[in-house]
């Protein structure tokens, strides 16, 4: 019996010897499997929604119209004249899946240029502050690369110019915000925002479960938090 419990007492002192905290990291492991996990995270991310039915196909990023010209959407769809309407979400939709992969460059991109107090400080925060440190430092290059493209998508749409005119007269009645008074540029928002919901679930999945990680390092990292 007691040969069973000092068995007992060294497992148990080995599996603790052998238990990892973020402590323990090397500064170059810390940043390293970070990095790795991150880049994951995001080229997972793009990969999702950069392709047919990426966001309309999925509820959480789907693009329809935004506010009271939603409402007014969904009452038209109701009277039976929606195809206009519809065309003009499938074409929000597709604007954003032939974006999305302009951003897979930017994100490693800024990746590589995380610094080791950027890494240590977003491993001891919570479950999305990678995805926060992501939006705050590529967003606005990802906005400029997905402008363009989806603005060549919207204006084959007719229906893209009554948006604007529309949505333009609501802004300035305050029914819609400013960012959604012209279609380029709200469907760049939503596009970004789906963008980066999706990058943060990606995130969380690997907080959550670090051995859902890619690399072997990344994979130590996470499971020290």
């Amino acid at each position: 019996m007691l040969r069973l419990t000092t068995l007992a007492a060294g497992l148990l002192l080995s599996a603790g010897a052998f238990a990892l905290s973020l402590a323990d990291l090397t500064q170059s492991d810390a940043s390293g499997g970070l990095k790795d996990a991150l880049t994951q995270g995001a080229q997972i991310a793009v990969k999702q929604l950069g392709k047919p039915g990426g966001f309309s196909d999925n509820d959480e990023v789907r693009i329809e119209l935004p506010g009271k010209l939603g409402k007014a959407a969904q009452t038209m769809k109701m009277m039976g004249m929606g195809e206009q309407v519809e065309e003009l979400e499938a074409s929000m939709n597709k604007a954003a899946e032939a974006a999305v992969p302009q951003a897979q460059a930017i994100l490693v991109d800024a990746v590589k240029k995380m610094t080791v107090s950027d890494a240590k400080a977003i491993l001891a925060g919570g479950e999305d502050s990678a995805t926060q440190y992501l939006n705050k430092s590529s967003r606005e290059q990802i906005r400029a690369k997905f402008l363009p493209i989806v603005k060549q998508a919207t204006d084959k749409v007719g229906v893209a110019q009554q948006y604007n005119s529309f949505a333009g007269q609501a802004a300035a009645l305050g029914v819609v915000d400013a960012k959604s008074a012209n279609v380029e540029n709200y469907v760049t928002e939503k596009a970004l925002d789906g963008l980066f919901k999706m990058i943060a679930e990606q995130e969380a999945s690997i907080r959550q479960n670090p051995a859902g990680a890619a690399t072997s390092l990344a994979k130590k990292v996470f499971g020290a938090l």
